[in-house]
């Protein structure tokens, strides 16, 4: 099994993203593309010798954790942006938004204020599979803080890779620009 790199070079002229920031976080990306493929073969390699107990596979194992996540939060995080368009209410992910939150408005205050807090990671809106209720959830690195057996719907990166080129420290102004640059349509697919 080997993971490939997606190509997002489509969102290059995205207004709130300049093209050398999003270049430079597709190169991230990308990094943890390989990184958990070379984890990947080296924990194979490492059971197949009975090297499975060792102090060596158990970091490879920890570490994986970390670079298969950042893989998979940056394809779901560049995969819901791309339109600048707003939640239409009347859609499920609005229908639902509204079943939890009450309002748009309190939800989008609640994920934002999530964004603002400090310290490097991601901001996700999960919904949990058993009972439908969402929930906008702090992860702090890539591997703490997921809620199991909830189901990703909208992530946004909050670490300074994302922003700091275009907006410095103000966070507050990438969120905006985030918001922005929301594909809906995608988080209404991750819902369904």
């Amino acid at each position: 099994m080997e993971y490939t790199a997606k190509d997002y070079q489509y969102l290059k002229g995205m207004p709130g993203f300049s093209d050398d920031l999003l270049e430079d976080h597709f190169t991230l990306y990308k990094g943890y593309v390989t990184n958990t493929n070379k984890l990947h073969v080296a924990l194979v390699e490492m059971a197949a010798t009975d090297r499975n107990g060792s102090p060596e596979f158990a970091e490879l194992k920890r570490r994986f954790g970390f670079e298969f996540n950042g893989m998979r939060l940056h394809e779901l995080y560049f995969g819901n942006l791309g339109v600048s368009g707003k939640l239409d209410m009347g859609t499920g992910i609005g229908r639902a938004i509204e079943r939890a939150f009450g309002t748009k408005e309190v939800w989008e205050a609640d994920f934002k204020a999530t964004g603002k807090m400090r310290g490097i990671g991601w901001v996700v809106l999960y919904l949990d599979t058993t009972n439908g209720g969402l929930f906008n959830q702090w992860i702090n690195e890539h591997e703490t803080g997921h809620l199991a057996g909830c189901l990703p719907l909208l992530v946004m990166d909050v670490f300074e890779h994302a922003f700091i080129r275009d907006y410095g420290l103000k966070r507050a102004d990438y969120i905006e620009a985030f918001f922005g640059a929301i594909n809906w349509e995608a988080v209404e697919r991750r819902l369904k």
